[in-house]
């Protein structure tokens, strides 16, 4: 009955609190990721050769760095610089820039993927390459890149747990203080994974939902 009651009146309050936390690093991050995506792969396929450099070399450097020493960087190391984030905007920061890195090779690969013939007919109607990369050539790799660019948004649901280690605490960062204050690990955490189990589960039926609304008709057949 005492452990009934603790974790009504103590585990819950507090994991609710850590979840909304979370809910708010993951969306930004979700966002800003796809968005610095999008422009990334766009300028590594596109772009002139200088832009394809800064490009790929976001990509390897956001890909090669691990995520913790990543945000150890932008919040024990900009202050040096004078620059100061909150716990909070140096996770958003970190985990967009990481995502954004990952969602560029999904992006880019589904960019390479449209057959060559679109953009020399679009060309043909007077459409400059700047009106076909953004009208004809990415509303088609969007599509064809959702499944992979949800499976990264999965990722991140799970690795934006890692916040809580430059102190914004989240549901994994909440779920640590009391498991400490309590000695109750197995408890806690146990709670904490299913909280997370809910969370990819939305996310991933959200997910399909837009994949099934926003697939190309007859793609799946051609795959097959």
């Amino acid at each position: 009955m005492d452990e009934l009651l603790y974790i009504q009146n103590d585990v819950m309050p507090a994991l609710m609190k850590g979840t909304w936390i979370s809910v708010l690093l993951i969306v930004p991050s979700a966002i800003f990721g796809v968005c610095m995506g999008v422009l990334s792969a766009t300028a590594r396929v596109y772009g002139h050769r200088v832009v394809k450099f800064a490009g790929d070399t976001y990509v390897l450097l956001f890909r090669g760095f691990p995520l913790l020493i990543q945000l150890y960087i932008w919040y024990f190391g900009l202050p040096r610089m004078g620059i100061y984030l909150s716990p909070y905007w140096a996770s958003v920061v970190t985990f967009s820039l990481c995502s954004g890195a990952y969602q560029s090779e999904y992006i880019r690969g589904a960019l390479l993927s449209i057959k060559q013939g679109q953009l020399a007919g679009a060309r043909a109607i007077g459409f400059t390459q700047l009106q076909t990369v953004v009208h004809v050539v990415l509303p088609q790799a969007l599509r064809r890149a959702l499944p992979g660019c949800g499976n990264e948004i999965i990722y991140l649901i799970k690795y934006s747990s890692l916040a809580y280690m430059v102190t914004c605490i989240e549901l994994t960062g909440q779920g640590k203080i009391l498991a400490s204050a309590s000695f109750k690990y197995v408890e806690v955490f146990s709670i904490v994974g299913a909280v997370y189990l809910l969370l990819v589960s939305m996310a991933t039926w959200i997910l399909n939902s837009l994949e099934k609304r926003f697939a190309i008709p007859g793609f799946e057949q051609h795959q097959a």
